[in-house]
Parts: C-alpha cells; structure tokens; sequence
C-alpha cells in the first residue's frame, strides 16, 4: 500500500528526494527537446527544404498517436507510472535521434510519428508523476516549478544550437537532443514503481460527464496551439528569413522568461484557482494573435512568440484542475483521454491550415485562432473547484 505524506510542514518540505530526481529527469529531457526544437524551423525549411504547408501537414501527421492515447494508455495501464514514463521516453529519444538520418519527405514523416507517440505518452504521465509526488494543495507550485526547470534547461539547449549552429549540420543537433532524452528515460526509470498507486483499481478506459469542461478546454487548447506552435517560427524564416542563430537565441530569450515566470504562475494557480487564471490568460491570449495577424514587423513578431510560449504555460491549468476535482485512481486515465481529445482539434488544425496557408495567409489563420480562443472564456469562468483539506492523505511514495 502507498504510505500517505507527512504532515504539513514548511515550504521546503513540499520536495524530496523522488520529486527531485523528476526535476533532474524533465531538465534533461528539455535540454534535449531545447536542441533539437531550436534547429527544427531551419532543418525542415534549409535542409530538408519542406515548403510551408508541407511544414503545417507534417505537424497534422505526427499529432495522429494523440488521437490514439487514451487507448495506448489503456494497454500499457498494467505498468508502473514510472515504467511507462520511461519507455515512453526512450521511444521519443529514439525516434528524434533518427531525423539526424532522414532526407526525404516520407523520411521525415516516419521519424516523427515514432518520436509523437512517446512524446504523447509521456504528456499525462509527465503531469501524473508530478502530481503523484506532492499535494493537491501544492500541484500549481509544484508544477510551475517543474515547467520552470524545463524551461531553464531549453535556454541551455537552445543557447548551445544557437552557438554552435554556424560550425554543426543541424541534422546533430537532433542526435543530441535525442540522447539527453534517453537519459531522462533512465533517471525517470528510477522513480518507485508505487507513484500513484490507489486503493482503487484504475480504470483502463474513462470518459466521465463529469470532467466535460475539462475535455471542452482541452479541445480548445489543440485546435488554437498546434497551429501556432507550427508556424510561429515558421513564418519568422520563411517571411522574415531569420536564420536558425537568430531563432535560437529567440527561443532561449522566451525560456528565459518563462523560467522566471512559470513558478510565479504555478503559485497563482493555487492562490487564484484555474478559472480566473484560464480566463484571463485567455484573452490575453487572443490580444497576443491579433498582434500576430495584423503588425508585419519581424521584432514585434518575436515578441508575440515570446508572450504566447509564457502564456501556454498556463496550460498546466487544465492538469491542476482535474487534479483538484478527481480522486487519484482517475487521474492518469482522465488525463491521458484529454489527450486524446484535444488532438481531434490539433490534428484537424494543422492539416486544415496547412492546406488554407497559401489561400488565406498566415494572418487569417492568427484571426481564427484567436476566435477560437475567446470561444474558451465562458467555459473557463464555469470552472468550480472545492480546495483540498489542509491534512487530506494523498497517495504517495515513502520518502
């Protein structure tokens, strides 16, 4: 049976020993995912020489495991959460290292489907392990302080492409990347096998009325951010024609910020609640893409980026509200099915805009997605969540 946390005690007891080796295990894999997420713009455009709707339909073909999660999840339930987490990440390591080889179209398209489903994998075990190791009371601190190591370490990854980009093909900078993600598999792979362990069997599959709202927002989130995600660089090479340094040291400028900012966010989370949180990142949010669709200056654009990266952060919402809301033994599944919800939108998105981009342009696209946005609002001011006991027993490692 999984030991309950201690009491209450001072800040500094809200970390110990596994929920450390987690931070060392997200530093390396965002070391390696700040590599290979700084070089991919221009690897895609300058080496491979995709076009940009090639770019959008590729980011449309690799979001399909997404759409399969919640049953991929279901299969590997039988496993440790720290099992899974591992294997998920060995099999993103493996798959990113393989782009170091590719040189076609087809190529590309096979190592990225490889590298997405451990990436989707990990995504709900990621937040789980997180949450399986502290409070619910503590969940925001702990997971904005979790997003801001990852994001101190892509300034480190993303400042050493930007560095060495000159000197290195970019297609190593993916077998890098790839092999620091393998070693946070092997850190992660250390975790106790009983993290978010319940008295309650876990259910395999799980769709529940009442975790709609969450799967409204999270069908939101894919529709609005995978797009962006894709061309927001995108069009800074292809319109601006900033070279892979100059993206890079962009990138390591917006970690930066969310490094200093994401604990600052986790702590309004639990000091706020979601809702006012999730509603008001939302419109700024929206405020960010009008931005995007309507000034055409490269430096305004980079500051747009930098705004929407910070602003995403605060998806980790979405995570500490379910937390709040769902006993233990429904988490990861719950979790892991919104995954799987918000990539019908994400997958759907990106290849519709991929198709749209050279009719429309890049600027009706923002339009659209900032729409879809505000259509988040109301739902995210319906969020309601009853604050966890002070002394409540959580499932949880011995320390």
């Amino acid at each position: 049976m999984p030991k309950p946390l201690p009491p209450e005690g001072p800040a500094q007891q809200i970390w110990h020993k596994h929920l450390i080796l987690l931070a060392i295990g997200t530093f390396a894999l965002s070391l390696g995912l700040g590599l290979i997420n700084g070089a991919s713009t221009n690897f895609f455009v300058d080496t491979l020489g995709l076009s940009g709707t090639q770019v959008l339909w590729l980011a449309g073909i690799r979001e399909i495991p997404g759409l399969m999660l919640m049953f991929i999840a279901a299969l590997m339930m039988h496993l440790p959460l720290a099992r899974r987490a591992a294997l998920s990440l060995a099999l993103m390591g493996l798959g990113y290292a393989l782009y170091a080889s590719v040189h076609s179209y087809a190529g590309v398209i096979t190592t990225s489907l490889i590298a997405s489903l451990g990436f989707h994998n990990w995504m709900p075990l990621q937040s789980s392990l997180g949450l399986g190791l502290t409070r619910k009371e503590h969940s925001g601190r702990v997971m904005g302080a979790l997003s801001a190591v990852g994001a101190l370490a892509s300034i480190l990854g993303m400042g050493l492409m930007t560095l060495l980009a000159r000197t290195v093909p970019l297609r190593s900078f993916f077998a890098f990347g790839g092999l620091g993600i393998v070693l946070a598999a092997l850190l992660v792979g250390r975790l106790p096998k009983n993290i978010g362990d319940t008295a309650k069997a876990k259910p395999r599959l799980l769709l529940k009325r009442r975790y709609w709202l969450y799967y409204v927002l999270t069908f939101f989130e894919g529709s609005r951010m995978q797009v962006f995600g894709t061309f927001g660089t995108l069009i800074l090479v292809q319109h601006y024609g900033l070279q892979a340094q100059q993206i890079g040291l962009l990138l390591s400028i917006s970690a930066l910020v969310n490094f200093i900012a994401a604990p600052r966010l986790g702590y309004l989370l639990d000091s706020l609640g979601e809702r006012v949180v999730l509603a008001t990142s939302y419109v700024a949010l929206a405020l960010c893409f009008v931005g995007y669709a309507t000034v055409h200056n490269a430096w305004f654009l980079a500051g747009m980026v930098i705004a929407i990266n910070l602003l995403t952060t605060l998806s980790i919402g979405l995570s500490t509200y379910v937390n709040r809301i769902a006993p233990p033994e429904e988490l990861t599944p719950t979790l892991s099915a919104g995954v799987s919800v918000n990539h019908i939108t994400s997958v759907t998105m990106s290849l519709l805009a991929g198709t749209l981009l050279r009719v429309v342009g890049y600027e009706n696209l923002c339009w659209g997605a900032a729409t879809i946005i505000l259509l988040s609002v109301p739902f995210a001011l319906a969020i309601k969540t009853r604050p966890a006991p002070a002394l409540r027993p959580q499932p949880a490692v011995g320390r």
